[in-house]
C-alpha cells in the first residue's frame, strides 16, 4: 500500500512539474550522453506533432479552454532554470522526497543544448543524496565537457562479493561518499571523440554490522577499513550515432573508459579498471515506432586492489540504471558483465502511453585474480508516459524481478539506456 501512494504521489508531481516546464518554455530533458555531430537546428526546426500527445496536451485540454496542440512543437533556445520538488520510490531508497532542478543554456547560439542538474533527495532509509551532473557543449560543438559531483550520506546495505552471494547475509553499512568526475571531449572526425579526465571517489565514516544470517562479511575480510580514497585521471573514447540520446530509436553507442588511480595523488592503492559500454537500436518491425534495443556493459578491474566499495556493483554505474530487480549493491566484485535486451512499444496511437518488456543478466567475480560466477537474470514489464512530445521524454515506470524473491519497482525519466 505505501508504495502505491507513492507512486500514485510521484507521477502527480512529475506530472505537474512537466505541465510547468512545457507550457511556453517546453520541457528540455536532462543532457545523458553526448549527442551525435549533425548542423544544429533544435532553436529553429519545426516538427509537425499535432497527431501526437504528451502530459501537457492532456493537461491543457482540462483546464484550457478549446485547447489544440501546437502543430510546430520546438525545443526552444532561451535559458531555462527550473526547480521542482517530487516524491518517489526505490528499491535503495524507498520514499523519497526530492528538490531536483536544472539549468539549460547554449554557450553560442548554434552550439548544441548544455545542462546543469541537481536532485538533492531525502529517503526513508535516512539517505541524503546531491548529484551534480553537467553536460556543456563549447567551442561550436568541437568539445564536451560531462562533469558528475555527489555527495551521499548513505545507509545502505551490502550483500557480499561475487554473483553467487545470498541475500540472507546482508550486511547493514552506513558511510559517507564524496565523488569528483571531469572529463574534456574533442570531437576527432563525424560522431568520434576522445577525451581526458580526472576521478575522485572518496568514503568515509565507514560503519558497519555483522550480517544478518551471523558469521563475518566479506567487507571485514576485504579490507576492513573506515575510509577510503580512488584518486586517479582517465582515458575516453566516444562514438554516438544515435538520433536522440534521451529515447534513441535507432543508431549506435559505444564508450570506453580507462582509470589509473594511484597513491601518488591520494589513492589508498595502485589500481587499474575499465568500462565498456554499448548500445544499439533498431526498428522493429522495421518502418514501426517500436525499438527494439541492446546494452552490454562490461566493468572490469585490471590491476590492483581496489577499495570495497569503489569495486563493481549493481546499480553504481553512472546512472544507477543496471540490474532491474535487484536492489543497488546487491551484487559486487572484481569484473562485473552486464547485458540487457528491451523491447518498447506504442500502446496509444498519439504517443502518449506506451509499454516495454526488459530482460537483463549480469556476473560478476569476487576478488581480482578469481573466476566469474552465476549469472543472475533480471526482467520485467513497464509502462511508458509522454512527459515532452518535443524531446521524447518519458517516465518510465517498471517493476523487475530477480532471483531469492527480488522484486521491486523502478521510476526513471527517460529511458533507462
Amino acid at each position: 500500500m505505501k508504495r502505491f501512494f507513492a507512486l500514485v504521489l510521484s507521477i502527480s508531481v512529475v506530472f505537474v512539474a512537466a505541465d510547468l516546464h512545457a507550457q511556453d518554455k517546453k520541457l528540455i530533458p536532462i543532457t545523458r550522453y553526448p549527442a551525435k555531430k549533425v548542423k544544429d537546428t533544435s532553436s529553429k526546426a519545426e516538427t509537425d506533432t499535432t497527431e501526437q500527445k504528451d502530459f501537457n496536451d492532456v493537461l491543457q485540454s482540462i483546464f484550457t479552454k478549446n485547447y489544440k496542440p501546437a502543430k510546430n512543437d520546438t525545443i526552444g533556445s532561451k535559458p531555462i532554470i527550473s526547480f521542482v520538488p517530487a516524491v518517489g520510490y526505490s528499491l535503495q531508497t524507498k520514499t523519497a522526497a526530492t528538490f531536483t532542478g536544472n539549468i539549460v543554456f547554449r554557450s553560442t547560439p548554434n552550439s548544441r543544448i548544455s545542462a546543469i542538474t541537481t536532485s538533492m533527495g531525502f529517503t526513508q532509509r535516512r539517505q541524503f543524496t546531491l548529484p551534480i551532473v553537467s553536460n556543456i557543449w563549447a567551442f561550436d560543438n568541437s568539445w564536451l565537457f560531462v562533469g558528475d559531483t555527489r555527495f551521499y550520506v548513505y545507509p545502505q546495505s551490502t550483500y557480499g562479493l561475487g554473483s553467487n552471494s545470498d541475500i540472507a547475509g546482508e550486511q547493514p553499512m552506513r558511510y559517507n561518499f564524496l565523488r569528483v568526475s571531469e572529463i574534456a571531449f574533442k570531437r576527432v572526425w563525424g560522431n568520434f571523440f576522445l577525451g581526458v579526465g580526472y576521478k575522485l571517489q572518496k568514503h568515509w565514516n565507514i560503519s558497519h554490522e555483522e550480517p544478518l544470517n551471523g558469521g563475518t562479511s566479506d567487507y571485514e575480510r576485504y579490507e576492513n577499513d573506515v575510509s577510503t580514497a580512488s584518486s586517479g585521471f582517465s582515458l575516453n573514447a566516444l562514438f554516438d550515432s544515435r538520433d536522440i540520446s534521451v529515447n534513441a530509436s535507432k543508431g549506435f553507442y559505444g564508450a570506453i573508459e580507462y582509470y589509473n588511480y594511484t597513491t601518488a595523488l591520494g589513492s589508498n592503492s595502485n589500481w587499474q579498471s575499465i568500462v565498456v559500454d554499448l548500445r544499439k537500436y533498431y526498428k522493429f518491425p522495421e518502418g514501426s515506432d517500436n525499438v527494439i534495443a541492446f546494452w552490454s556493459y562490461d566493468w572490469l578491474v585490471l590491476r590492483g586492489r581496489p577499495p570495497y566499495l569503489d569495486l563493481p556493483s549493481t546499480s553504481w554505474d553512472t546512472y544507477s540504471t543496471t540490474g532491474r530487480g535487484y536492489i543497488q549493491s546487491r551484487f559486487r566484485g572484481a569484473q562485473m558483465l552486464y547485458l540487457e535486451t528491451e523491447y518498447r512499444f506504442k500502446i496509444t496511437t498519439n504517443g502518449l502511453i506506451g509499454g516495454v518488456v526488459f530482460l537483463n543478466g549480469q556476473t560478476l567475480s569476487s576478488t581480482p585474480g578469481s573466476k566469474l560466477e552465476k549469472i543472475q537474470p533480471g526482467y520485467g514489464p513497464g509502462l511508458r508516459i509522454k512527459l515532452s512530445k518535443a524531446s521524447k521524454t518519458n517516465l518510465d515506470i517498471d517493476y523487475g524481478f530477480g532471483r531469492q524473491g527480488s522484486n521491486g519497482l523502478f521510476l526513471t525519466v527517460g529511458e533507462v539506456f
